[in-house]
């Protein structure tokens, strides 16, 4: 029998390199693979749907979902997860302090509907009292480039969301005062983004939270939600030809997880060798905190799902039934 020939879109990370470089193989299914960066990824596949299987904005699955465009079926394969919030940016002048001091401040985002967006403005809201009608945002990526465009989004309810020129950027714009923060931000030019400011780096700017793992272990040990950014898709005529493909998929991407924890834990153990870190690091790896599966993420994706709505993104909270293959729910 020969494998089912797909194209398959996917960003690269630790968790998908043993899929990029052939040490994991799909059972029935033949990729051809594209490596590609998640702002170009998703504004393709949103705009022309060209590829049979890729990664997908979960903010941006749950929106289309929600307005009645099935031409994909959800994976729960969820490659990329971080704290967003911790990775605000803020001027020195702007006093701004700590999270409540956004109020009434200009942020700028590369795109308002882009799932760190979503999670960062959520977890202002959730965590410190800052709604996001009480920003001003400025969106750099414009509108035939954007994924905003690609899916019909022109506004929240009651929030204020301003385009940045072409001969502007986010970077620029804060370096030069005319907004006084930034969240999501992008420092690279290709053509979706245009930003290139070393933030970290100069010295008008400086982060919200100046230790951020502290402020990411903190919202852990309170939450224990590990924001996932990146879901998957298949194109529905595929799914619904041949439904096995999307419970092999899952089948691959755990494998890839054994192969990167295992990697992982083979690098520390370097270290730990050497004394140059902790002996309790070791019982710390041997938790899996990235899993795949609904049952596993139902907890952080019904939060997502109720942001979104708490946002207006959505009308309603998405659930897991709208947005995942039907033979993957109990995955």
């Amino acid at each position: 029998m020969t494998d089912l020939k797909l194209s398959l879109a996917i960003t690269s990370n630790p968790r998908t390199w043993p899929i990029i470089d052939g040490r994991v193989k799909f059972d029935g299914i033949d990729f051809t693979r594209t490596v590609i960066g998640p702002a170009e990824m998703f504004w393709r596949q949103l705009r022309f749907a060209e590829f049979d299987v890729s990664e997908l904005s979960m903010s941006e699955m749950m929106m289309i979902r929600a307005r009645g465009d099935d031409r994909f079926v959800g994976i729960p394969v969820f490659t990329t997860r971080r704290f967003y919030h911790t990775g605000i940016f803020v001027r020195k002048d702007a006093r701004i302090d700590k999270p409540a001091d956004l109020k009434g401040k200009r942020i700028g985002v590369p795109e308002y509907i882009q799932t760190s967006a979503l999670w960062t403005r959520g977890v202002l809201q959730s965590e410190f009292g800052v709604e996001p009608k009480d920003l001003t945002f400025f969106m750099e990526r414009l509108p035939e480039r954007s994924h905003a465009g690609a899916v019909g989004f022109t506004g929240a309810p009651g929030v204020t969301i301003n385009r940045i020129p072409p001969e502007k950027s986010i970077g620029s714009m804060l370096v030069s005062g005319e907004i006084d923060a930034c969240m999501s931000y992008n420092r690279h030019s290709d053509v979706i983004d245009r930003s290139t400011v070393d933030l970290e780096s100069h010295p008008d700017i400086k982060p919200l939270f100046p230790d951020s793992s502290a402020e990411a272990i903190r919202y852990y040990k309170k939450t224990g939600t590990f924001p996932i950014n990146h879901g998957m898709v298949v194109k529905r005529a595929v799914f619904e030809r041949d439904p096995w493909v999307v419970l092999n998929i899952i089948k691959a991407f755990n494998q890839a997880s054994d192969i990167a924890d295992a990697d992982r834990r083979e690098q520390v153990a370097y270290h730990l060798d050497t004394g140059l870190v902790p002996p309790d690091y070791r019982k710390a790896l041997a938790t899996r905190l990235v899993k795949h599966g609904v049952t596993a993420n139902r907890a952080v994706l019904d939060t997502v799902a109720k942001y979104s709505n708490q946002q207006g993104l959505t009308p309603r909270v998405m659930t897991m039934e709208e947005l995942f293959a039907p033979n993957a729910i109990d995955s």
